[in-house]
C-alpha cells in the first residue's frame, strides 16, 4: 500500500469566539491534513515533535486514534509542546497568537522508509524555516531519489512576510523539489506581492513546478498545469471556522491522486477529467472541515466518502 508521509509542526490550536474559549484541538497545517487521511483509511506516518507534558500526550493519542504512524514523532524532553490561541471573527476566519518554547536540539527522529509514489507533504514556515532545513531537505532528497510524489503547501503567512526575500531561496528550493505546488492568493500577496494565480505560476512557480493550484479562500480554485488552465468555483457555505480548510483541500487532493492511482509518472499526462475528480476531493474535504471546530475531516464524512 502506498504511503503518505506528512513532515510538519504539532500544536494544540484552543479556539476563542466573543472572548471566550470555545474548543481546545489538536493541529499544524500538514498535521490536519495527516489526521484527515488517517481517518480515510490511508497508510500514513508524520514527522514531528512534541513536549512530554499533557498537550504532547493529547497530540499523539489524537494521531494514534487516527491511525496515523506515531514511530517518527520526537518526544522532547526539556521545552514544551506549542499552543496557540486562535480568535475566530465574525467570518470565522481566525487571528493567532503563538507560544512555542522548543529545545535547542530539534526534530531529533529517524527518517522512515520511501518507495516510489509515495506522497510526501511538506507546508507552512517549517518547510522554510533555517533551523529545521537540514531535516526537511534530508526527506526532500530522499523522497526525490525514491521517485515519490512531493507536495507542498506554502502557507505563508503574513507574521513573516518581512523574511520573503530572507528565505526566498530555500522557497525556490522547494519548488523545484514539488511535484504539485499549492498556495492562496493571500500567501503569493504576502510572498511576492502578487495575489493574480496566473502571474504567479508565469513569474515564479511554471519553471520550477509544473503542477500548480490557487485557491482563494470562498474563490475560485484555479489548477495550472502544462495542459490544463481550469477555474472552479467553489460552493458557498456557512462556516463554522475555516481553520482547516487549505489544510483539508490539500489532504483532498491527496486522497484523490491514491484514490484514483495517479504515479508520480502519470502527473504530466493528467487530463482536465482526471483534474477534476482529483480537485473535486479536494473541495469536498475542505467543505466538509469548514461544517465543525475541529481541524479534520469528521468521521462520518470520512465513512460516507470511502
Amino acid at each position: 500500500m502506498r504511503k503518505v508521509i506528512g513532515i510538519g509542526e504539532t500544536i494544540l490550536d484552543i479556539l476563542f469566539r466573543d472572548g471566550q474559549p470555545q474548543a481546545a484541538v489538536p493541529g499544524g497545517s500538514v498535521y490536519n491534513a495527516v489526521i484527515s487521511l488517517g481517518r480515510m483509511g490511508q497508510n500514513v506516518t508524520f514527522i514531528s515533535e512534541t513536549g512530554n507534558d499533557r498537550v504532547g500526550e493529547m497530540i499523539l493519542a489524537n494521531m494514534r486514534e487516527n491511525g496515523v504512524d506515531t514511530a517518527n514523532v520526537n518526544v522532547f524532553p526539556e521545552g514544551k509542546s506549542p499552543v496557540s490561541l486562535a480568535f475566530l471573527n465574525e467570518r470565522n476566519d481566525a487571528e493567532y497568537i503563538f507560544y512555542k518554547d522548543y529545545p535547542r536540539q530539534r526534530l531529533e527522529v529517524n527518517m522512515p522508509e520511501i518507495s516510489s509514489d509515495d506522497i510526501i507533504m511538506i507546508g507552512s514556515y517549517f518547510a522554510i524555516t533555517p533551523v529545521l532545513r537540514d531535516k526537511v531537505k534530508e526527506l526532500l532528497d530522499r523522497a526525490h531519489d525514491a521517485g515519490a510524489i512531493i507536495y507542498y503547501d506554502v502557507n505563508f503567512r503574513s507574521t513573516h512576510a518581512n523574511e520573503a526575500i530572507k528565505l526566498m531561496p530555500t522557497i525556490i528550493e522547494n519548488f523545484e523539489y514539488a511535484d504539485i505546488l499549492r498556495g492562496s492568493t493571500e500567501d503569493f500577496q504576502n510572498m511576492f506581492r502578487q495575489p493574480d494565480a496566473d502571474k504567479v505560476y508565469s513569474n515564479h512557480v511554471g519553471f520550477y513546478c509544473p503542477n500548480f493550484i490557487c485557491t482563494d479562500a470562498d474563490g475560485d480554485v484555479r489548477l495550472r498545469t502544462k495542459h490544463v488552465c481550469k477555474d472552479y468555483p467553489v460552493t458557498p457555505l456557512k462556516a463554522v471556522s475555516t481553520i482547516g480548510a487549505g489544510d483539508n483541500f490539500n489532504a483532498g487532493v491527496v486522497y484523490g491522486l491514491l484514490k484514483y492511482r495517479v504515479r508520480r509518472a502519470d502527473l504530466a499526462e493528467l487530463t482536465e477529467a482526471d483534474w477534476d475528480a482529483i480537485i473535486r476531493c479536494g473541495m469536498d474535504f475542505s467543505a466538509d472541515v469548514c461544517k465543525s471546530v475541529s481541524n479534520s475531516v469528521s468521521k462520518e464524512f470520512a465513512e460516507s466518502y470511502r
